[in-house]
C-alpha cells in the first residue's frame, strides 16, 4: 500500500516545512508516502465560493485514479484516537487497498463532486486549524499510527 497526501496550495512557513520534512523522512521507513501540492487558484476575487470549489475539484480529479481510496480531511468527518487511526490504516492494508489518497481541500472545503467521489471523511479535531498546520498534524499522526502498528515506543498510553 502507498499513501499520498494531496493538498491545495503550498506550505509556506519554514517551521511547518521543517516539521513536515521530519515526519516525511520517518514515514519512508514504514510505507511509500508522498505529498502532492496542487497550486492555489489565481485571481479568485471574482469567483464565488462554489466556483472556487468547483475549479479545485477539477484539479483534484486530475490527481486521483479511479482505483484510489479517497479520504477527505474534513471537519465533519469521523474522529479517531491515534490507536483507532492505526487500526483503520491496518484494515486498509489487510483489505488489499493499494493506494490511499488523503486530501486537504482549499479554504472553502470541497465541492459536492469531491464529496461524492470520496470513500471516507476523517476529522483530525473539532477545532479549526490552518490548512498548512493540518499537513504537519496529519504527517505526525500517520507516523504515530505506524509506530503503534509496529509496537514501537513513540506512542504512550
Amino acid at each position: 500500500m502507498k499513501i499520498t497526501l494531496l493538498t491545495i496550495g503550498k506550505t509556506e512557513d519554514k517551521y511547518l516545512i521543517e516539521g513536515i520534512d521530519i515526519y516525511f523522512k520517518r514515514l519512508k521507513h514504514y510505507i511509500p508516502f508522498k505529498i502532492t501540492e496542487i497550486p492555489e487558484l489565481k485571481n479568485t476575487k471574482s469567483l464565488s465560493k462554489e466556483q472556487q470549489k468547483s475549479r479545485e475539484a477539477e484539479l483534484i480529479f486530475k490527481n486521483i485514479q479511479s482505483t484510489d481510496h479517497v479520504i477527505l480531511l474534513d471537519e465533519n468527518g469521523k474522529e479517531f484516537s491515534s490507536k483507532d487511526f492505526s487500526v483503520y490504516l491496518n484494515k486498509k492494508m489487510v483489505g488489499g487497498q493499494q493506494h490511499l489518497v488523503f486530501i486537504i481541500g482549499g479554504p472553502y472545503g470541497f465541492s459536492d463532486e469531491v464529496y461524492s467521489r470520496s470513500n471516507d471523511k476523517i476529522s483530525l479535531s473539532q477545532m479549526t486549524f490552518s490548512h498548512q498546520m493540518i499537513r504537519l498534524f496529519f504527517a505526525e499522526q500517520l507516523y504515530r499510527a505506524y509506530t503503534i502498528l509496529k509496537g514501537e515506543p513513540y506512542h504512550h498510553d
